[in-house]
């Protein structure tokens, strides 16, 4: 997977520096850089770009306001930005706008290779999320075995509402009951039967089913009144599933 990347930075050296890092990273193809916020908008609002390395002080528009512009105005899936700076009291600013990472001034090739990756990882995650979506000739099963106690348990699969992980056990939440089921199995083991279109694992110890979620917050989802933890290791995967839907 290639990504189309724009750098923007006022400073020349800095802007030179950020082409050649995009120019040299195999799976980055550069796709224009820029010296000013409103030159890049006029791009941004006429090609796909997928990442966008952002310094934050610059005349006329700084880097924040572009990226809040852009959080605004795009109706597809935005560009993730990477702010590129030498202030560190903009990173608050850098997190409040949902940036993918915040590259400190001066950086290096290994430091800006980190950010690249993490923009790679993302999209192969934008790009399953569709192909999963787009498989719908796949026929799945409606429910599935446990073994509970000393017996197999069927499990119809919409009425799980979320799966907990002990050390050598699961407890399946279903609707309309109080008392989860208790299974000798992992949750890993668990989370290969089930399919990705309707479960996500979002914690070490959490898988959720996706349409019984009541609400969720940046680091939490709510399902029948439980509150249940989304991991960093998970997040990403879960704002791809939100971003399908807001």
């Amino acid at each position: 997977m290639t990504l189309n990347c724009i750098a923007v930075d006022d400073e020349p050296l800095a802007l030179g520096l950020v082409r050649t890092f995009i120019e040299k990273t195999p799976f980055l193809k550069l796709a224009g850089s820029y010296s000013s916020a409103v030159e890049a908008l006029n791009v941004l609002q006429s090609m796909p770009i997928d990442v966008l390395f952002l310094d934050i002080q610059m005349p006329d528009l700084t880097g924040i306001a572009l990226a809040r512009v852009i959080e605004r105005t795009t109706s597809q899936t935005p560009p993730r930005v990477v702010f590129t700076t030498a202030f560190n009291q903009f990173a608050l600013e850098g997190f409040k706008v949902d940036a993918l990472d915040y590259l400190l001034k001066p950086f290096n090739y290994e430091e800006f290779l980190h950010a690249a990756h993490k923009a790679q990882s993302y999209f192969e995650l934008v790009r399953r999320a569709k192909n999963q979506t787009m498989a719908a000739t796949v026929v799945e099963e409606e429910y599935l075995f446990l073994k509970v106690e000393y017996q197999l348990v069927r499990v119809a699969l919409n009425d799980i509402l979320y799966i907990e992980g002990l050390k050598d056990y699961v407890k399946v939440y279903l609707q309309n009951t109080t008392k989860p089921l208790l299974s000798l199995t992992s949750l890993k083991s668990l989370e290969e039967k089930l399919p990705s279109k309707h479960f996500m694992r979002v914690h070490r110890s959490f898988i959720v089913s996706l349409g019984k979620i009541g609400a969720v917050t940046k680091n939490t989802i709510l399902i029948d009144k439980v509150i249940i933890p989304v991991s960093e290791q998970h997040k990403d995967a879960f704002n791809v599933f939100l971003s399908r839907w807001i």
